[in-house]
């Protein structure tokens, strides 16, 4: 017992704490204290030096499940998700959770569950039964969820989503805060006829309009009902809107200044006021919203937008986790709100004078 890992041949090759015990002149258990950490007071430094060569020298490294479980951990953190394939932000979020994970020298093991409820139940009872150390639940939209069962037995934390009880901490993108950096933009670019186009009544639409209205409420500007124009989130949502918006209208009635709902709403307006001859943006200013990688900066023109904080929803979710972990402390069922940064581009101009 005590030993680094098993001491028996895998059959495999693969040197063995004896191996390195033998190569130093040193116990298996002095060679157990060092990769244990309780080398210090028990073993010299130089003793110590000459393990960690040996362990060098033979390619040795310490077994991470012999040693997670002498720990009661296993240094996996489960990722479970509802649609890592389809999502082009998803990679941003996995790569800040697992970059952020093997900082602390942990892997993260992903399921994507395609939305199905029964999947994401059988997802985290199956990282449950791997012993996992923790979990983040990540949804590709912002959106309230139903908690999949088996997340409160253990460390939870949630990415890009909202529990429906409240019940578990959630980090996600401060949606309201980037209408109004948006629509700040604009109004400082001299715009007071703006208008919204694109987006439903989910979440993410609501607070963006939200942070919109408060940004010209603050500046005794009045948008007109009509000018907050509903229809989806696809690039037919903002070519439609913006025609219902901009075709036939003289210059001085329309709107000088969009904000789309997101980046394919606004390549839809792009659209629509290149075939209306207005051009972008020395008639129209647009803002997207995403900044969806490989679109917004190759529309024409380069399309201004508010980023949605992917990786850093990731990196501060894997953060909360491990740190909960490390503590053995559930943090508080509390909402983080990450900022969404304005990625200014050529879409925006001066508003028009006429």
């Amino acid at each position: 017992m005590g030993g680094a890992e098993d001491s028996r041949s895998t059959g495999t090759g693969r040197p063995t704490s004896r191996d390195v015990a033998r190569l130093a002149g040193v116990s298996h258990t002095a060679v157990s204290f060092v990769f244990n950490g309780r080398a210090e007071g028990n073993l010299s430094p130089a003793t110590q030096e000459r393990i960690r060569q040996a362990a060098v020298q033979l390619g040795y490294r310490p077994d991470p499940v012999a040693r997670g479980l002498r720990r009661r951990r296993t240094a996996v953190i489960g990722l479970v998700t509802d649609e890592i394939a389809s999502s082009p932000f998803a990679g941003r979020l996995l790569r800040g959770a697992m970059e952020t994970a093997w900082a602390s020298d942990h892997l993260v093991l992903t399921v994507d569950s395609g939305g199905d409820r029964a999947k994401e139940d059988a997802a985290v009872a199956e990282l449950l039964d791997r012993r996992v150390d923790g979990i983040i639940y990540a949804a590709m939209s912002l959106r309230r969820v139903r908690v999949p069962e088996g997340l409160h037995r253990t460390h939870s934390v949630l990415a890009n989503c909202l529990p429906e009880g409240g019940s578990l901490p959630a980090v996600v993108p401060a949606e309201r805060a980037g209408g109004r950096s948006a629509a700040r933009l604009l109004l400082g670019a001299g715009h007071r006829r703006l208008a919204m186009i694109g987006g439903q009544d989910d979440i993410a639409s609501v607070e963006r309009t939200r942070g919109f209205r408060d940004a010209l409420r603050a500046e005794g500007v009045a948008v007109p009902e009509k000018w907050i124009v509903r229809g989806g989130g696809e690039i037919s949502a903002g070519y439609a809107g913006a025609l219902r918006l901009l075709e036939g209208v003289e210059p001085g009635r329309r709107p000088t200044g969009v904000l789309c709902y997101n980046d394919r709403v606004a390549a839809g307006v792009l659209h629509a006021a290149t075939r209306l001859g207005i051009d972008v943006p020395a008639d129209l200013s647009v803002v997207g919203y995403d900044d969806q990688e490989h679109m917004a900066a190759f529309l024409t023109p380069p399309l201004t937008s508010v980023a949605l904080p992917h990786r850093a929803m990731g990196e501060a979710a894997a953060r909360l986790l491990l740190d909960a972990i490390d503590t053995g402390r559930t943090p508080p069922a509390a909402v983080r709100r990450l900022a969404c940064p304005l990625v200014s581009r050529a879409s925006v101009g001066p508003a028009p004078t006429r």
